[in-house]
């Protein structure tokens, strides 16, 4: 399993709530989590095979903003 980091605009739980079913929707994702106390909103993902531009445009698609770090 590998482990992704992206610097976000995911601010706060609604945010969160938003992104949710996105995520969970992505097939190689494990689990994911946002640390929304993290100036930089700090996504984590843990996964099988990642397509992260994939997951990028994914996020844009709704209106967030994501940068793999």
């Amino acid at each position: 399993m590998n482990t992704s980091k992206f610097k976000t605009t995911i601010n706060c739980s609604a945010c969160v709530a938003k992104v949710t079913p996105v995520l969970d929707a992505q097939e190689n994702i494990q689990n994911w989590n946002v640390d929304t106390t993290n100036p930089d909103k700090i996504l984590t993902v843990n996964s099988n095979d990642l397509d992260e531009a994939d997951l990028v445009k994914s996020l844009q698609k709704i209106g967030f903003k994501a940068e793999k770090i």
